[in-house]
């Protein structure tokens, strides 16, 4: 991109000025960067998500408080401002994480809430503006674990309020501080999402104006700035290691120059998706896209430095990652990484192994070198990455994941299920490492499910069928959670009573709006029609979910409840989503990326994914070395949404699924659309998951 930009500046450097600036600007509203809108999911209960200044996979995110405190620290209709804080975890609920190391800018002796213009307010990826109703203005960019925090102040007396204490939610632990030449370095600890282990953070604040510091209540000082200086910068570096590196990353260059290093490397990130059709859904799409890559966090040092779980010092030649929420996002958000990162997902899939070397839990540990929330399943997303191709040592781990799958809950119906799943994962990586009979053992267990599910799951005539948190569920319904048996559909569709009574319960579902779309105990759900004789089915449910208006119950555990959401879900505003839909940490994002893309995987630990019609016209993943997979729909039309064929490099596909291989190799899937059913297409060569497959 960069190198064609050069060449039309010259090219109309000989022609007119106008044209130029014309192209320019054209030139620069055709990145994915600018095609973001980071406020979307930033009002109410709807998505918690946050316009701060961040850089992809990075720890340090600075971004506005408001009052009232919603989850991310933000709420997009709030006016009242509290301060600059410098971490969070996007979209993981449970009253918000992170919120460390509050800033707040102030003039004279005002120590109150200042007021947001928001008329003023802007940002992107990358960046943060706003101004205050006191006329202080700032300009806030960040790029990977550094930050600049350009003020602009009016005459008269001016500085700063630090709070070391701050976190959302209240989960301040400890912490210290030393005080040096215009700079503040210290670490601070605080409890993780939902209060399970401890994190830390080093930082280094550095002024470049002087500045006198005043203690105040405790883990509180004020930094005053001498003279009458209006312009002040504020530059700020997180480490998970050491104060001496967050030291050594803070910004030497100018803010200009640190925002478009930030802007590369965004558009770096999402160029790997390039999409073509209606501009506005361009814009929804890059915004869901900029969402899945808030997270997982890079953790190490350039030169290889990391803190380990259990708190010690290591090193290593890759990049280490943390900051998990596995449960949620392991559904959609890392098989997406699979697809678009490979050079980042291999360390990703090292630093998930590398959990069970250092004493990995559920949640998180006592010693986290970043923010987390949970890493169950950890051990489907291990086998899922050694299919598609990214290098697992088990041999290293396999008692620590035994350890780890002996140990799983079956007390609760939907724990039942969900622990069945990673005990048919732990079966499948036993055989892969020629432990056959030992594979066996645990395979049997697994099948344990059929128990399970002839218990709970197969009587629909209970009245507690569609009731929220019913016999122990969490977040979630009997109804919802009774198609959760990824890895055997095959037996599945027997225990229901077959294809047909399969279908049949399918359809029941979605005509009674059983199915809940804020929440991921189904999420599958709309694509398991893939496995039956009428796929064409999914082809309706992804594009009705994806796009049109839908209606949906369940909200805040109240079962069917009164006062439905009736809209489409995936908007591109601050009121996105379904109320109560968090994004978790790019899961629901990620969803529908890849619905938008046409690929969706369809049991994560199988390296297969089934195909929908796009909501593009063109879809081109591309990778480092110029490698691409095309997918083309020359027929397509806004709401034409069944798939009459298919051909993948010039040859006719009948099936309606494709391999990680296929895609990752490179080629052109064409897509024919159309607005009827083809009852033909999808229904031979099917991929149906089976528990005894190998």
């Amino acid at each position: 991109m960069k190198k064609v930009f050069i060449a039309l500046s010259v090219f109309f450097s000989f022609t007119s000025p106008i044209n130029l600036s014309a192209q320019t600007k054209k030139q620069a509203a055709e990145t994915p960067a600018d095609k973001v809108n980071v406020f979307a999911g930033s009002s109410g209960d709807h998505g918690q998500m946050s316009p701060a200044a961040s850089s992809p996979f990075s720890m340090l995110s600075i971004g506005p408080q408001t009052y009232p405190n919603l989850h991310m620290g933000y709420e997009h209709k709030a006016k009242v401002f509290l301060g600059f804080t410098h971490n969070r975890f996007e979209g993981v609920g449970c009253q918000g994480s992170g919120g460390n190391i509050l800033i707040k800018p102030f003039l004279g002796d005002d120590a109150r809430a200042c007021v947001l213009n928001k008329a003023t307010e802007s940002a992107g990826p990358g960046y943060y503006n706003v101004a205050f109703d006191n006329h202080i203005s700032v300009k806030i960019v960040v790029d990977q674990n550094s930050g600049i925090e350009s003020y602009t102040f009016p005459q008269g007396k001016k500085g700063f309020y630090i709070d070391l204490s701050h976190t959302l939610a209240n989960r301040f632990v400890a912490e210290e501080h030393t005080l040096g030449n215009n700079e503040i370095t210290g670490w601070v600890d605080s409890r993780t999402t939902c209060n399970v282990g401890t994190y830390r953070v080093y930082y280094c604040i550095k002024f470049n104006q002087p500045v006198t510091f005043v203690p105040g209540d405790e883990h509180k000082l004020t930094a005053a700035i001498a003279g009458n200086q209006q312009q002040v910068q504020v530059n700020v570096a997180v480490s998970s290691v050491d104060v001496a590196h967050a030291k050594t990353s803070l910004a030497g260059q100018a803010p200009e120059q640190l925002k478009a290093q930030s802007r590369a490397a965004w558009n770096s990130v999402l160029n790997r998706i390039k999409v073509k059709g209606n501009p506005e859904r361009e814009k929804l799409f890059y915004s869901m896209l900029y969402r899945t890559v808030q997270s997982p966090y890079v953790v190490s040092e350039k030169d290889g430095s990391y803190r380990a779980t259990d708190g010690s010092l290591q090193k290593t030649r890759d990049s280490v990652y943390n900051g998990w929420a596995i449960w949620d996002n392991y559904r959609t958000q890392l098989p997406l990484l699979s697809i678009l990162y490979p050079d980042r997902y291999k360390a990703i899939t090292t630093s998930i192994a590398n959990l069970y070397r250092f004493g990995k839990k559920d949640y998180a540990t006592k010693h986290e070198p970043s923010n987390t929330v949970r890493t169950e399943h950890a051990i489907v997303v291990l086998l899922d990455a050694y299919r598609k191709g990214y290098p697992v040592e088990f041999a290293g781990i396999t008692d620590s994941l035994k350890a780890d799958v002996d140990k799983l809950d079956f007390s609760h119906p939907d724990k039942a299920l969900e622990s069945s799943y990673d005990t048919w994962a732990f079966s499948q990586v036993l055989s892969i490492m020629g432990k056959a009979e030992l594979a066996d053992q645990y395979k049997q267990k697994a099948l344990g499910y059929k128990t399970y599910w002839n218990k709970d799951f197969k009587d629909l005539t209970k009245n507690d069928v569609d009731r929220v948190s019913a016999r122990g569920l969490y977040q979630g319904t009997i109804w919802q959670y009774r198609w959760f048996v990824p890895f055997d559909i095959k037996g599945l569709t027997k225990l229901i009573g077959g294809d047909k009574e399969y279908i049949s319960q399918l359809d029941r579902f979605f005509d009674n709006d059983y199915y809940n779309h804020a929440n991921e105990p189904d999420i599958q759900v709309p694509y398991m029609y893939n496995a039956s004789a009428q796929p064409w089915k999914s082809q309706a449910m992804v594009h009705k979910y994806a796009v049109d208006t839908v209606i949906q119950y369940y909200f805040n555990d109240n079962s069917r409840g009164i006062d439905p959401f009736v809209d489409v879900i995936y908007q591109n505003k601050p009121d996105t989503y379904v109320r109560t839909m968090d994004d978790d940490a790019g899961a629901m994002s990620a969803w529908f990326v890849f619905a938008a893309t046409g690929i969706s995987p369809a049991c994560v630990g199988w390296p297969v994914y089934y195909l929908n019609v796009p909501l593009f016209k063109q879809v081109t993943f591309t990778w480092p070395g110029g490698k691409t997979f095309n997918i083309s729909v020359p027929n397509y039309v806004e709401g034409r949404k069944y798939i009459q064929s298919v051909t993948l490099n010039g040859k006719k596909l009948n099936r309606n699924w494709l391999s990680q291989q296929e895609i990752m190799q490179g080629g052109t899937l064409v897509i024919i659309a159309a607005d009827k059913p083809n009852e033909q297409f999808g229904v031979t060569e099917q991929w149906i998951s089976d528990i005894e497959m190998k």
